[in-house]
């Protein structure tokens, strides 16, 4: 694309230099809305970075590109976009690709533009897209990408992806480097070696002739058409001439000329021409006059811009230098047309405001004029002319048109209006002048004094000539004669004498100055102390007696302090029997005949002293005497069960202390006990009386002033108690019991008039009463009795009050004693039916020494508590017949034997059996065969038998074929119709029997007709992966290398494992068992990558399953780096091809590293490089550098290698030797050195390369000479600089922090010198917080970063 561009300009480098400045400057004018294309200048090449070469074998001409080539452009349509919408645009630029033959290339591009824009892409030759090109859009990453499979050298262009949509189209060209392949290019020589032979080549004709060299260099004419054989060398010269220039004519196709334009100085100026172009690159180049306009230099001056067919030059505030003639040069065509400017009259461009300054400061006037003048200009204020002289300052700027006036050290008669006048014009400017604020240099301070002293409040100000007035709690008091004031210099002061509480407040000085609205204000605080008092000897708490005298005193350390007495908190006023008396520092209150409304707490305050004391009126306890004598007559009495109240009233003051005793032991309370307590009386409460209540009652009442005590005695009356003892029996007979026994211990409080006594059968429970004797005697006689019977009896003592508690004595008989017999034997059951059973027993070995008169049977059904009685009179038998049962229900006996002394025990229970008729055996079972078996069992399954009684179970036997006996294989019947057999040995014949057994009994046996082996049934062997081992599996060099294979097989099968179709040698470790087999190498090598192979064979059938293995490890390092300089400042690398990169499907490609001599540090060039060759660019001539190519995959990094010497790369000697350039002829002017472009300030990561540079202007050629900080560095071999076309370029190679500071430019010739400066900063890349200022600095300032 680039040799194109110099083929168009006539080979001429003048413009090349234009069309990169015209490509600047179009990218600049994106900015503005009107905005209609836009390129920006991203080359990473110069003009003679591409070259083309030609082969015979191809009618056209094939260009292999030896450089990148990355550009941008963009064209807007719409003159506004709606908000919201926007031009198409790349968000992520393209990267230009280099790859070897037969290798693919991808790029990919990620657009954004509202509407949605269309992408396309396109071949920069015009050649179509290949069949081996396909593009499509990637959902998930967004991004729009063209895929070229099995490149060849014709897919080298450069491609252009193209977004539009109705707003504007951006367009991205990147180049595609094919590099020949050796293997491939052995291959083309065969193919030519054999057409060769099949054919001659014939000249081409004279059309084909110039298509040929269309494309081609002028110096490669005469070698292009030597090829081809072509003889007319002159004549397709000619031809070719004029086709050119044909074409040219055709290329441009004017709609509107450019017109004059008439302008005033300082307006903006459009030339604008409407233009029909065939080749939208065709350049265009504005002149005025001739000179060609540097638009990217005239800082904003022109601008270039074009909308559509419309093409328009604009000059920004236009002046007389601006005035000529304007050209647009387009192809062969020119355009021209004339601005003319208009002068305007003299005016003020200034904002005369009125100026408001500072006391003592300096006051500035600025004034400017829209144009020079030679009329001079005036300053006057107050009608006086000012001069220049110490206090005003008169001076004029050097463009001529502004106009400054200095007032220095202004004072307030400084103040007016200032008038300024030029010719006839005539301006006014206000100037006011503001006071310097008073500053307190020593506020006021809060005072803190005691009453009747003195107070002094004093400040002192920043300036003398002030005016002052005092305030207290806001209110002005410079006026009143309670103060003194004083003010001296700088100082006031206001004194305050003999202080009083009304004193107390806050004071404030307010200072005011002329010509000064503001009051400045300092306050203080002043507090008054009071003087106080205190208690030498204070009260004390006093007692008495009623109608006695009392005192009260409290002794103050100061005679003048008066005081008040208070009672409960109130001032004593009239009180009737009180007296206050003081006797100079002695006060006192004196009390004749102390009531009771004298009682309570007295105080006594004055100023800092404060005593109290309390009153209190002391009288002994007392007990009424009336109710002393009747407590004494008679004792209280009170039944059980009631409530006994004993109220006593007593007094005395203060309230004694009461407590109640019985028996000398203090009553306390609880449930049952209550002590009540009132102002003049107390009560002893008791709740259900009991007997031991009874006893002697004391009531203690005490006081500080004495106690009081009084006796009465409490009878609760009740029932006796039992009588004592154990009851003696005196006679045991057939006929009579005599028994005696002693009177109870407590007779209830009354006299026991009788005894009452009862008697019970042994086994009874009613009592029966059977005589009553008087309380005189203690011995009774029961003559109504029963020889052998047992009887059992109770006494009990009667008074008033009822019976006593019963005293029950042992159970004795009368003669000999019998017994109930002893228990049955346990019920059998027998003939049972679903209706009847027959329930016998045997009588009881022991019948109690009385006959057994019969038994009682009971039943129950089983799980049930209740038992029901059978027979409703004594059984004599010994078995019995029990009906009315219900079917299906089991049922539990037992018998209770009887004799005269009572019923037994009863027998133990019988077993529990279901009332249900007999049942039958079970038949032969069916069908009974073999489901499973392995080497350990046999499974059996069956049918359940058709004749007989349904079975509960089965009982299986085995024998082995060498055993006559059969053995059970199990413990208890099996529930099921199917049983598995284990614990057997393999190979051996087993034969199996089986019978139905139920309640009725066992049925036939069935046997197996046939013995049956333990083995499993025979299955050829089958993998069972369930996904846990893939085909492919990735392994990383040096970890182990594990493969689990599971399977199944019967008889189980021989496992036998295979590499790459070969026996494994042994190196790995192999487990095989009959279920699963694993192989295990423990460190892994590359060696090990391959095909591994199970193999399973048994007598069924065999199988086997393959594992693809690839072992990753660093790759090994590429081998035989060498270079060659084709271009001056690139390098182009080659070496030979890693094996690794080859097998490595994982992404493995080359990273290229360079290294300045000057530096231990290594910097990445490139990164992802597929091919063997690669070419390094943006090289410093006159640097020496080491290369370093390494080998990266998923894995690591390989050794690299190094190029054993430094390449120096040659410095620029000539930029294009093969052009034949016009001489330029300098216009005959000289200008003084200036800076179009300044230097900028860097940041520069360490161990980086920093490049500055500026742009300037000036005839002769200016001498540019380069500084740090005040050293010259121009000279230095550690820095590369250089100057030409206007530019000026400083290198400074890998940075150090030792490079930063500040550098500076000096341009020197006959007419001046000039100097621009820049600073540069060296960051760290692990320092945030400094890379995180320079970046907001960044987006704030013109900063490079």
């Amino acid at each position: 694309m680039a040799a194109e561009l110099v083929q168009a300009t006539g080979d001429s480098m003048e413009y090349i230099e234009q069309q990169m400045m015209q490509m600047s400057s179009s990218s600049s004018s994106n900015t503005s809305a009107f905005t209609s294309s836009m390129s920006t200048n991203k080359f990473r090449k110069v003009a003679q970075g591409l070259s083309r070469t030609t082969d015979a074998e191809h009618s056209g001409l094939q260009r292999k590109t030896s450089a990148a080539v990355e550009s941008f452009s963009q064209v807007q349509k719409s003159s506004k976009i709606p908000k919201g919408e926007s031009v198409p645009d790349f968000e992520e630029k393209l990267r230009p690709i280099t790859a070897q033959e037969g290798e693919n290339a991808v790029f990919k591009a990620k657009v954004t533009g509202n509407p949605q824009p269309t992408v396309s892409w396109e071949r920069d030759s015009g050649c179509p897209l290949s069949d081996s090109t396909k593009s499509f859009y990637d959902n998930i990453n967004n991004q729009h990408i063209l895929k070229i499979k099995n490149l060849t050298l014709e897919d080298a262009d450069v491609y252009k992806c193209i977004a539009l949509n109705s707003h504007g189209e951006a367009t991205f060209s990147i180049s595609l480097i094919v590099t020949e392949n050796p293997a491939m290019d052995f291959k083309k020589m065969l193919k030519k070696r054999s057409v060769e032979k099949r054919e001659e080549k014939k000249p081409p004709t004279e059309e084909e002739m110039l298509k040929i060299l269309a494309g081609a260099d002028k110096k490669d004419y005469e070698r292009i058409c030597a090829e081809y054989g072509f003889t007319d060398f002159r004549g397709i010269l000619k031809k070719l001439k004029e086709m050119k220039k044909k074409v040219e004519v055709e290329m441009v196709r004017v709609l509107k000329t450019l017109e004059d334009v008439t302008a005033k100085v300082g307006t903006d100026v459009v030339f604008n021409t409407i233009l029909e172009l065939k080749d939208p690159n065709t350049r265009m180049h504005w002149f005025l006059g001739t000179e060609l306009l540097r638009i990217q230099y005239s800082h904003g001056k022109y601008e270039v811009k074009q909308m559509g067919t419309k093409h328009m030059l604009c000059i920004s505030s236009v002046s007389h230098s601006d005035m000529g003639t304007y050209s647009l040069q387009v192809g062969d065509k020119r355009l021209s047309a004339r601005l003319n400017v208009i002068d305007e009259p003299l005016k003020f461009l200034s904002d005369f405001k009125p100026k408001k300054v500072t006391e003592r400061q300096t006051a500035v006037f600025e004034v400017r004029l829209s144009k020079k003048t030679d009329a001079p200009l005036t300053w006057k204020v107050k009608g006086k002319e000012l001069k220049r002289d110490e206090k005003f300052n008169v001076s004029l700027s050097e463009d001529g048109l502004t106009y400054t006036l200095k007032i220095k050290d202004v004072k307030v008669s400084d103040t007016g209006d200032y008038i300024i006048s030029i010719g006839d014009l005539t301006a006014t400017v206000p100037l006011f002048i503001e006071r310097i604020p008073i500053r307190f240099s020593s506020h006021l301070k809060n005072v803190h004094v005691q009453e009747r002293g003195n107070a002094h409040l004093e400040c002192e100000m920043s300036s003398k000539d002030v005016h002052i007035r005092w305030l207290k709690d806001g209110c002005d008091i410079t006026a009143s004669r309670r103060y003194i004031f004083l003010h001296e210099g700088k100082r006031a002061e206001v004194i305050i004498e003999d202080c009083q509480q009304a004193d107390e407040g806050q004071y404030s000085v307010i200072c005011t100055q002329d010509n000064d609205t503001n009051e400045y204000v300092s306050s203080a605080y002043l507090t008054v102390d009071e003087r106080f008092a205190s208690v030498k000897s204070g009260m004390s708490d006093a007692q008495c007696p009623t109608g006695s005298d009392a005192e009260l005193c409290v002794v103050l350390d100061d005679e003048k302090v008066d005081g008040v007495w208070l009672k409960d908190g109130v001032e004593i006023s009239e009180l009737t029997g009180v007296q206050v008396v003081k006797q100079g520092a002695v006060h006192k209150l004196i009390f004749s005949g102390v009531t009771d409304s004298h009682e309570g707490k007295y105080s006594f305050k004055a100023k800092g002293a404060e005593s109290e004391a309390l009153l209190t009126i002391a009288d002994p306890p007392e007990i009424d005497s009336s109710v002393l004598d009747l407590l004494g007559a008679q004792p209280v009495t009170v039944k059980a069960g009631h409530t006994a109240t004993i109220k006593i009233p007593f007094k005395g003051k203060p309230s004694p202390k009461v407590t109640w005793y019985k028996d000398g032991v203090e009553v306390m309370e609880d449930e049952r006990t209550k002590v009540e307590r009132t102002a003049d009386g107390t009560s002893l409460v008791l709740s259900r009386c009991v007997r031991e209540d009874s006893g002697t009652i004391t009531l203690r009442l005490k006081s500080d002033c004495g106690t009081a005590v009084t006796h009465l005695h409490l009878n609760v009356v009740d029932h006796p108690k039992p009588p004592q003892g154990k009851v003696e029996f005196l006679e045991q007979s057939g006929k009579c019991i005599k028994m005696k026994w002693k009177a109870p211990r407590d007779n209830g409080g009354k006299q026991v008039t009788s005894f009452v006594i009862e008697r019970r059968a042994a086994g009874k429970r009613s009592w029966n009463r059977v005589g009553e004797v008087d309380s005189s005697t203690t011995v009774f006689s029961d003559d109504k009795v029963e020889e052998g019977q047992g009887y059992q009896y109770r006494i009990r003592a009667v008074n008033a009050e009822g019976m006593s508690d019963p005293l029950e004595t042992e159970e004795v008989c009368a003669g000999e004693p019998i017994e109930p017999p002893g228990t049955a034997s346990q019920p059998q059951v027998s003939d049972i039916t679903k209706n009847t059973m027959t329930v016998s027993w045997t009588p009881p070995g022991h019948d109690g020494g009385t006959p057994v008169l019969g038994y009682i049977l009971e039943r129950r059904k089983k799980g049930s508590n209740m038992w029901l009685q059978v027979n409703k009179d004594l059984l004599t038998d010994t078995n019995c017949t029990v009906d009315g049962l219900v079917d299906d229900v089991e049922y539990e006996f037992r018998v209770t034997s009887v004799n005269r002394a009572g019923a037994g025990n009863p027998s133990t229970i019988s077993n529990a059996v279901l009332a249900k008729d007999p049942i039958r055996a079970p038949g032969l079972v069916r069908n009974l065969c073999v489901s499973d078996s392995t080497t350990s069992s046999i499974s059996l399954k069956w049918t359940p038998p058709e004749q007989g009684d349904e079975p509960s179970g089965y009982i299986l036997e085995v024998r082995p074929e060498d055993a006559k006996e059969w053995t059970k294989t199990s413990k208890i019947p099996i529930a099921g119709t199917g049983f598995t057999v284990m614990g057997l040995q393999e190979r051996i014949k087993y034969h199996f029997r089986i019978r139905a057994v139920n309640e009725g009994g066992l049925g036939g046996a069935t046997e197996l007709l046939e013995g049956v082996l333990a083995m499993p049934p025979p299955v050829p062997p089958r993998f069972d992966l369930q996904g846990k081992l893939k085909n492919q599996m990735f392994v990383r060099a040096g970890t182990a290398l594990c493969l689990h294979l599971s399977f199944t097989g019967s008889p189980p099968p021989v496992v036998t494992w295979f590499k790459d179709g070969i026996l494994t040698t042994g190196r790995e470790v192999i487990t095989k068992s009959n279920t699963h087999s694993h192989i295990l190498i423990p460190s892994s090598h590359r060696s090990d990558s391959g095909v591994y192979r199970a193999h399973l064979k048994n007598d069924c059938g065999e199988a086997h399953y393959d594992v693809n293995v690839r072992v990753r490890d660093f790759p090994r390092p590429p081998k035989n780096l060498y270079f060659e300089e084709e271009v001056p400042g690139t390098v182009t690398l080659q070496w030979d091809h890693t094996p690794d990169l080859i097998d490595d499907d994982d992404g493995a490609h080359y990273v290229i590293l360079k290294r300045d001599t000057s530096t231990a540090s290594w910097f990445t060039v490139a990164e992802c490089v597929f091919s063997s060759k690669y070419t390094v660019t943006g090289l410093l001539p006159g640097r020496k550098y080491f290369f370093r190519v390494l080998a990266q995959n998923s894995i690591g990094d390989s050794d690299p290698l190094d190029s054993k010497e430094p390449l120096i790369i040659a410095k620029e000697k000539e930029c294009i030797s093969s052009l034949r350039l016009r001489e330029y002829v300098s216009p005959p002017r000289q200008v003084k050195p200036t800076f179009l472009l300044p230097l900028k300030d860097h940041a520069v990561c360490k161990g980086h390369d920093c490049t500055m540079s500026c742009a300037y202007q000036g005839l002769p050629t200016p001498k540019a000479c380069w500084y740090k900080g005040d050293s010259k560095i121009s000279d230095s071999p550690r820095f590369w600089h250089s100057t030409a076309n206007g530019v000026c370029t400083l290198v400074i190679p890998t940075c150090g922090v030792i490079d930063g500071g500040d550098y500076t430019l000096v341009l020197e010739n006959p007419l001046g010198v000039a100097k621009c400066s820049c600073n540069l900063v060296i960051y760290d890349k692990d320092d945030n917080g400094l890379l995180e200022s320079l970046t907001n600095q960044k987006n704030k300032e013109k900063f490079i970063l």
